[in-house]
């Protein structure tokens, strides 16, 4: 009972966050997309808490902000951004408690988790691109998934483990 009380606070801290964190790029899409601020939250909600309640926040919360705040516009952006979160959280969930408990595997789980995320967008976006007559090519997979989340990326790699970490010494994970 304890330990579902102790996932569902995180869960909702984490959904919280994903509301607020986006918000430090004033604005900015192109900012936004550089950072990438609501996948944080559902990475490290899915070493935290488990695949269940991280890929549920990553659903719901694009889709929920886009209705409450209208960012990101729900079509194709928050639609394409609920899989990918889902995404993020139901692997980086899975895969840490696959992996051993060492906190060297941190990284390897996340590497796989934003690949693994990256590519369900990409396969999201072209179902929703074929279902509304335009187009989305392998270069704008690339483009999107990658070339220009490079900086996101990497501001993930260096944050993420280090608060996963931080958080599994302080005994707030099961």
């Amino acid at each position: 009972m304890k330990k579902t009380v102790k996932n569902l606070a995180f869960s909702a801290m984490s959904l919280a966050l994903c509301f607020v964190l986006p918000m430090i790029t004033v604005g900015s899409t192109q900012i936004g997309n550089m950072i990438s601020p609501m996948h944080i939250p559902v990475l490290i909600c899915g070493f935290v808490c488990g695949w269940q309640y991280a890929a549920t926040v990553g659903a719901v919360a694009p889709l929920l902000r886009s209705m409450i705040l209208g960012m990101p516009p729900m079509y194709p952006i928050a639609a394409g951004m609920a899989f990918e979160l889902a995404a993020y959280g139901l692997l980086s969930g899975i895969l840490s408690r696959v992996f051993p408990k060492k906190n060297v595997y941190i990284y390897p789980a996340l590497i796989i988790s934003m690949l693994g995320g990256r590519c369900v967008w990409g396969i999201a976006r072209y179902i929703m691109a074929g279902l509304s007559g335009s187009q989305f090519s392998l270069s704008m997979f690339v483009a999107g998934a990658f070339t220009n989340a490079i900086p996101a990326i990497i501001i993930h790699i260096l944050l993420i483990p280090p608060i996963v970490m931080a958080i599994r010494k302080s005994g707030l994970t099961n």
